[in-house]
């Protein structure tokens, strides 16, 4: 297909507020303190939004620290992108950090098409089952959050992502503050909620250097149904200067999560037993029943269906460490760059008990067992990149270096008959079954280079290149059952992916201090994954051995145009876009998830996206705030979907699946130093979770209500102390928060299939914390 060429006039607009005023070199200044280190004025701050996109030539934007803060400590910082406009984020818990649920949509590209790193250090795709990098939630603490950036479109040229089809979302941590100081904070709340959290700063220290270090323990009750969802983290971070032009930061960061999992439920479910269908956790001798009628014929217990309308337990377990080094220098005036090395382990498990395959009678006789995905990551990488100034330029180039090794399995682990397992456990050994396993290295090779030119005072044009390099290599090992060989049912082999020229291009143009204008251009290419459950290895041996030679990378073409507009209490930008997504490759479940059967994998040609992306913010009067942010997408596939010759499922002109046309946000704020709060309204249009588009979740509209008092005292206790009231889905409405959990299909007439989850009800939260110094 060819690449989009004239802009489309459905561009994308997006009008923002500016929170902190944005520095020169782009960058925000951390909460808190001044550049120089001093404290920030105890002025209200109404805004909670920085437009860090003023200047620059594409749809960009940034939200403070003080942003995140404003949520339940322990809510995911997607939740508070989730405001900005063209961005769809949901999950089934109320903190939006539950992961199986979680899912994250930014005008029809969802997270395994989009690039995410934290200060620099790559993420990777963030699914669930994820290959190469993990979620934000166990790479930082969200205490630690500084300024997080969503670029929609394109991210930038240096942005360390193999995968950014559909834009880049870039986090930060904070840094030490200058002086000593300690930091406590407890949260309490519905369903059993209580989060800790102590972090410790060591001030300045002799030789200039200071550090922090934090932790904090996070337990909760599930909101239906039994079971927990708990985390432990550490952070810590070290920042010495060596010398005026040399700068060493050290960070590092461990977590242990452990979530029991929410049932996937269907739309015929709901209608049948309601929103508070869930796992049957603290009944075994039901789950036992529901698995010997299916093994055996015989009728169902009274009020279940089938062998799939409740399942005993389900939980997903992971433990990361994850650290890197950066030297950050300066030469002379012209020239300075930086390098950073990063490493990163993970072990992680999802459990699932099943009533399809039983526990063989030597080991206990349960007709139910424990099916386990296990993963085992294990990556190390570098960045490096070199900054020129000369005249009216500004040429940055830079590279990218990952080495991911990556194990992963499906296994089955005996049950007893007699007395119920444990609500979350790691199975390390004594499997009776191994269905598959595999070993993968994915290597990755990126360099770019870019220069950004002041043609004059009001114009600006930014444009340069990188190059992709992604080499995938999977072995599949042979499975067994009791110890008898079992063969492979997924593939081996290579693939690689190269582009040596990925452009961007973008121009800036300052009508005056108020009026801008920006157009821009980018071509992406996404590498192939290297997993057993997504892309091209997680699909049969014989669908692999067909798409050899024949698959292409998904590639991006996006355009854009927008305005932006700033000026004493009012801020907007408006932008509208057009991208043509090339070989796009669709996945279709086979059976019911738990089953776990290979997908089936297919080039479906190409997906056109249109829309355009608007916000604004006023502030109307000293202590308030009006901020309001609507998207209209309109993505859709361009291509029926063909084998063997024959078309197998008509979506030409259907809507891509899970990404709503609309997208609206109202939030009013108040903030008068001491008091503040705001209310938000959220809402999401109709979402597919059907190729076809035969099948829909309906719109829905949420509030939300943080309020919080900040005490301003010379008392040794009072001085320094916040209270917080957050509440999640103020008016309790019961809707559908994500599609699409265990994937999607190609029809659903009936509503049988079970891919959706139920979102949290009404859920309040408190919160304290003190600052010693």
């Amino acid at each position: 297909m060819k690449p989009a060429c004239g802009l489309a006039l459905s561009t994308s607009l997006s009008l923002m507020l500016v929170a902190f005023p944005a520095r020169a070199d782009g960058k925000a200044p951390a909460h808190g303190v001044t550049p120089a280190g001093k404290k920030e004025n105890a002025t209200p701050r109404t805004e909670s939004i920085i437009v860090l996109g003023a200047g620059q030539a594409r749809e960009t934007q940034t939200i403070s620290r003080r942003t995140i803060e404003e949520y339940t400590p322990g809510t995911s910082p997607f939740k508070a992108l989730s405001k900005l406009p063209g961005v769809m984020f949901t999950s089934s818990d109320p903190l939006g950090s539950y992961e199986w649920s979680q899912q994250i949509i930014i005008r029809g590209f969802g997270q395994n098409r989009l690039g995410f790193t934290m200060d620099g250090v790559p993420l990777g795709n963030l699914a669930y089952g994820n290959n190469n990098g993990l979620s934000i939630g166990r790479a930082l603490q969200t205490e630690n959050n500084g300024p997080s950036t969503l670029t929609q479109g394109a991210g930038a040229l240096g942005v360390a992502a193999s995968n950014d089809l559909g834009g880049a979302l870039q986090f930060t941590s904070i840094d030490p503050t200058d002086k000593f100081g300690a930091d406590v904070a407890g949260t309490i709340g519905s369903a059993s909620t209580w989060r800790s959290f102590a972090r410790v700063n060591s001030g300045r220290l002799r030789g200039g250097g200071k550090f922090y270090v934090s932790y904090n323990h996070q337990d909760a009750n599930k909101w239906k149904g039994d079971g927990v969802q708990r985390q432990d983290q550490a952070n810590a971070k070290y920042v010495q200067p060596l010398g005026e032009n040399l700068k060493l930061t050290l960070f590092g960061d461990w977590s242990k999560r452990g979530e029991n999992d929410y049932q996937d439920i269907s739309l015929s479910q709901i209608r049948t037993y309601g929103y508070d269908l869930d796992n049957i956790t603290g009944n075994y001798a039901l789950a036992k029943q529901i698995a010997h009628a299916y093994q055996n014929g015989t009728p169902y217990p009274e009020g279940i269906q089938n062998v799939d309308t409740v399942y005993y337990n389900a939980a997903g377990l992971r433990e990361d460490a994850l650290g890197y080094g950066r030297l950050d220098f300066k030469i002379n005036r012209r020239l300075s760059g930086f390098v950073m090395g990063y490493g990163h382990t993970n072990s992680g498990e999802g459990a699932w008990v099943t009533p399809y395959v039983p526990t063989p009678a030597a080991l206990g006789g349960s007709p139910l067992s424990t099916r386990t995905t296990e993963y085992m990551i294990q990556r190390a990488g570098f960045l490096g990149s070199l900054t020129y100034r000369i005249a009216n330029h500004s040429i940055e180039g830079g590279f990218w270096f990952e080495n991911n090794d990556f194990n992963q399995a499906r296994r089955f682990y005996p049950l007893q008959d007699s007395g119920a397992p444990g609500s979350i456990h790691w199975y390390r050994s004594g499997s009776f079954y191994t269905q598959w396993q595999s070993v993968f290295n994915t290597k990755t090779y990126q360099v770019h280079l870019d220069d950004t030119w002041k043609i004059t005072p009001k114009l600006k044009l930014s444009y340069g290149f990188k190059s992709l390099i992604v080499d995938n290599a999977a072995r599949a090992l042979s499975g067994n059952y009791l110890g008898v060989p079992t063969g492979t049912a997924f593939p081996s082999g290579a693939l690689n992916t190269t582009n040596g020229f990925l452009p961007q291009i973008g121009a800036n143009y300052r009508f005056n201090r108020h009026h801008e204008l920006f157009v821009d251009y980018a071509r992406n290419m996404s590498a192939f994954e290297s997993a057993q459950t997504a892309g091209p290895f997680s699909t049969t041996v014989a669908g692999f051995q067909a798409l050899q030679g024949k698959l292409k990378p998904e590639m991006s073409n996006t355009e854009e145009l927008g305005y932006r507009y700033h000026a004493g209490g009012v801020q907007a930008t408006v932008t509208g876009y057009y991208v043509q997504f090339e070989n796009r490759l669709l996945s279709v479940t086979q059976g019911v998830g738990i089953q776990g059967n290979p997908s089936v994998l297919t080039n479906v040609g190409g997906v056109i996206s249109r829309g355009i992306d608007t916000a604004v913010n006023w502030q109307f009067l000293p202590n308030w705030s009006l901020f309001a942010s609507y998207a209209f997408n309109n993505s859709f596939y361009q291509d029926d979907v063909y084998a063997g010759g024959t078309v197998t499922a008509r979506i030409k002109g259907k809507n891509v699946v899970a990404m709503p046309r609309n997208l609206a946000n109202l939030q009013l704020g108040y903030d008068d130093g001491r008091i503040w709060g705001n209310i938000l309204m959220q809402i999401q249009d109709r979402r597919y979770y059907t190729y076809t588009n035969d099948a829909s979740v309906p719109a829905n509209d949420v509030f939300n209500l943080n309020v919080g008092y900040r005490f301003k005292s010379h008392d040794f206790w009072l001085r320094g102390l916040d209270a917080q009231i957050n509440v999640t889905n103020l008016f309790d409405k019961r809707y559908v928060a994500s599609v699409g959990s265990t994937g999607f299909v190609n029809s659903d007439p009936n509503g049988t299939f079970q891919t959706l989850q139920a979102a949290a009800p009404r859920m309040v939260f408190f919160t304290l914390r003190k600052h010693f110094d």
